[in-house]
């Protein structure tokens, strides 16, 4: 990839904000339900991964975080296969339309790494540009460490890799009360509270419509909450010194 065409990919990030073209998809007329069907299936060792898969050309595979899902990236999606490029974007297990299997170390950093890996072998995808965005940068990482000849290009988002500097909105321990709280993302009522709090304070001009807040809103009123437990009460909390492999890459990478 060009550095021109980098650069291509820098401004459509920067832009995620942004109105849309005359001619652009305007996503908020795009249902979360439509998104949803425009999914497909792929079964890993742990369990069924939805993702999307658009597009021809070289690949770029959009990584979303915590709470998100692949549906942080619809207003991206079209624009990037309209540019000339295959699209791959999962939702990570335990997010937005995949599966929400019982267990808690099914959704560590290195358990999502692999299962990374294993869609882009079952897609045959040998190597791939890859963007990621906050806790994304942590199963990237594990990615990486699993298997470092993949990633060819690395743009970063917003995202986690040293320790210093780290300071998430909520760190707790396990137990009860960490539970409670993922019910209150889940039940609906306290569903509505968070997410507007969420939205006021990570947006700097909160222009989401009714469909657009349902992309965030349904896989957490589905309990897709187990990924978001393991996060907040362990990946958070006990941050592994990713430095040597940082220094290790030999790969572009942009940082935003």
């Amino acid at each position: 990839m060009s550095t021109r065409n980098i650069f291509a990919i820098f401004l459509l990030i920067s832009l995620v904000s942004c109105k849309s073209a005359k001619n652009s998809v305007d996503a908020s007329t795009l249902a979360y339900t439509s998104f949803r069907e425009s999914q497909k299936s792929f079964l890993s060792s742990d369990g069924t991964l939805k993702y999307i898969d658009k597009g021809q050309g070289k690949v770029l595979l959009l990584l979303h975080g915590v709470p998100t899902s692949s549906w942080l990236y619809r207003k991206m999606i079209d624009e990037l296969v309209a540019e000339g490029y295959r699209v791959i974007a999962p939702d990570m297990l335990g997010y937005g339309n995949s599966e929400n299997p019982k267990g808690y170390e099914l959704y560590n950093a290195e358990n999502h790494g692999k299962r990374i890996l294993e869609l882009m072998n079952a897609l045959n995808i040998k190597s791939w540009t890859h963007v990621t965005h906050d806790a994304g940068g942590l199963w990237t990482w594990e990615l990486l460490k699993q298997d470092k000849k993949r990633i060819n290009k690395l743009i970063i988002l917003n995202s986690i890799v040293f320790e210093e500097g780290f300071n998430p909105p909520i760190r707790m321990k396990k137990g009860f009360f960490a539970k409670t709280s993922m019910w209150m993302y889940s039940n609906g009522v306290t569903t509505n509270m968070l997410l507007k709090a969420l939205f006021k304070t990570g947006l700097v001009n909160n222009t989401l419509s009714k469909n657009e807040i349902e992309g965030y809103k349904k896989p957490l009123k589905e309990g897709k909450t187990r990924g978001m437990y393991y996060f907040f009460s362990k990946t958070c909390n006990t941050l592994p010194d990713y430095a040597a492999l940082i220094k290790s890459l030999q790969i572009p990478v942009v940082v935003i």
